[in-house]
């Protein structure tokens, strides 16, 4: 089955382009030289991002997607909406022909999970990955009991995205990444879909119910990207401890990596 992998990636912190780097020498590294690579970048210049992964740039192509959300979509999207919601749908599919795996830019794989494998192997089915809690904004009604996060979604060739979107927004505006996030997970759940397990790839952070161990695949680092958070805990911003976690985790992750 051709494979595509796609990031997408804005003005993020330091640390997020940090995981980016590792995000792609990960994904080179699992699904080898016959799958494309494409980091869709958004608010800030193709040069600025490149720079900022480094040597791994030249691993993957470049695409300045500042201007690709399609007009219809705008339509949907709150003025005041939080920094970072519908980008990940500009634009809403890269190719037609080719199963697409979207992985957020903090999202770290060094083994392929097996439902990764059964769905390259089906011409029909998506994927989704499990989360720790429920996050699905007003699209609650229309998603699984189950917690799902849409870091990692697959879509198979042929499949029409735009269509299902136009269809799931119908009379909606999104206000927050939790519409953002439920809008996908809507979209996937509705059809034959995979789950990536989170003992495979562990949603990971310093906050319970996030996970302090590494899933047996990869990890989603949750709350790196954030640069100025308003929250606070114990006299200091919430994305310290974040980082600091990051920063805790990277040696594993770095070794990990050298064995895939």
């Amino acid at each position: 089955m051709r494979l595509a992998i796609r990031w997408t990636v804005g003005d993020v912190s330091v640390r997020g382009f940090e995981a980016l780097a590792l995000s792609i020498a990960g994904a080179r590294a699992v699904f080898g030289e016959a799958a494309a690579y494409y980091v869709c970048v958004n608010t800030i210049d193709l040069d600025t991002a490149r720079s900022r992964v480094g040597s791994v740039a030249c691993l993957t192509n470049w695409i300045d997607c500042s201007g690709r959300l399609p007009a219809w979509f705008k339509d949907h999207v709150d003025p005041a909406m939080a920094e970072g919601v519908a980008w990940k749908f500009a634009p809403p599919a890269l190719f037609r022909d080719r199963h697409v795996l979207s992985l957020d830019n903090d999202v770290i794989l060094w083994r392929m999970p097996d439902a990764i494998r059964r769905w390259l192997e089906s011409p029909e089915t998506l994927l989704i990955a499990e989360d720790v809690h429920s996050y699905y904004g007003q699209f609650a009604n229309l998603c699984p009991a189950e917690p799902r996060n849409s870091g990692m979604v697959g879509i198979p060739a042929g499949w029409d995205t735009e269509a299902r979107l136009k269809h799931l927004l119908r009379n909606v505006r999104l206000t927050s990444e939790a519409d953002e996030q439920g809008l996908q997970v809507a979209m996937v759940t509705a059809e034959p879909h995979g789950v990536v397990s989170v003992r495979d790839v562990s949603i990971s952070g310093y906050f319970r119910p996030h996970m302090l161990e590494l899933g047996s695949c990869g990890a989603h680092f949750v709350g790196v990207n954030s640069r100025h958070s308003q929250s606070t805990w114990q006299g200091r911003s919430i994305e310290h401890f974040a980082h600091e976690f990051f920063d805790g985790k990277r040696p594993e992750v770095v070794r990990l990596l050298k064995g895939a």
